[in-house]
């Protein structure tokens, strides 16, 4: 590593790779972004992006990103190859894969692309909230270490407190950023769009097991946008269409404080009763 882990920001601590040959580096898990088993996902879709983004054939700014979580992550050290299998004249695909002792844990692929002004429209409408200085910062559990990184203030559906009950639908919202300032990158952007709970905790009243099996991001800000956010909390707000048969869906939005949609998410989670 180029600089010492306790110098640099806990995100860029837990996210940081040694380049080994182009597209071939090594990273290792930060105990300080444990998930209750193995790492938190958003922390490991931010690390394969940044697999990416060090490679020297890297073209433009990310469009979007599908990360697969084929098997458990253990604590230790992992390799990741990045490989550009397709680059076009406005776009780059890529094929990514980390590895522990020879057996793939996540797979991966991404696109990349340049960004060209034309027409646009956001359908879709921020939701309509207090700002982020009026909600009161509300601390997960301390077991959850991951959560431990962000200050997070719920606005509704916020994690459900022992014993409670049902909740009538599976839409959280809240205000969100770093715990510890850091202006908002792609690669915090994409750790972000994975800070909501399964909403089946939510719907159900409790915790119970349940992980991300696939994950998709797009990214709709160029960089110039996540530059003008800052280090300012963002708006998450997330829902589930379909639980049943061991998996739902969740759909999320990221949204800056000026209102810009800043990416959508999706995932498919299993879940048991």
């Amino acid at each position: 590593m180029t600089e010492t882990a306790t110098s640099l920001h806990p995100f860029d601590a837990a996210v940081e790779l040694e380049s080994l040959t182009p597209g071939l580096s090594t990273g290792h898990t930060s105990p300080a972004y444990n998930n209750m088993v193995g790492p938190f996902g958003g922390i490991t879709s931010a690390t394969l992006l940044e697999s990416v983004q060090r490679h020297p054939e890297c073209l433009g700014q990310p469009l979007s990103l599908t990360v697969n979580f084929a098997g458990p992550i253990t604590e230790g050290a992992f390799e990741i190859t990045a490989r550009p299998v397709r680059t076009n004249r406005t776009t780059q695909h890529w094929s990514i894969e980390l590895t522990q002792d020879g057996t793939v844990a996540t797979t991966a692929t991404a696109v990349f692309g340049l960004r060209r002004e034309t027409w646009d429209s956001t359908e879709i409408a921020m939701p309509d909230v207090p700002a982020a200085e009026d909600v009161a910062v509300q601390p997960f559990p301390e077991f959850i270490a991951w959560a431990q990184n962000y200050e997070m203030r719920f606005v509704d559906g916020a994690i459900p407190e022992l014993e409670a009950v049902e909740h009538p639908d599976s839409v959280s919202t809240l205000w969100v950023r770093d715990a510890v300032s850091r202006p908002l990158d792609f690669t915090s952007l994409t750790s972000l769009c994975d800070v909501f709970f399964p909403r089946v905790f939510l719907r159900r009243g409790k915790m119970a097991p349940a992980g991300t099996v696939s994950l998709t991001i797009y990214f709709h800000a160029d960089a110039a946008a996540l530059a003008q956010q800052g280090d300012r909390a963002v708006l998450g707000t997330a829902r589930t269409q379909r639980f049943g048969k061991g998996y739902f869906d969740q759909s999320g939005e990221l949204w800056g404080s000026d209102g810009e949609l800043l990416a959508t998410t999706h995932q498919l989670v299993y879940f048991k009763d």
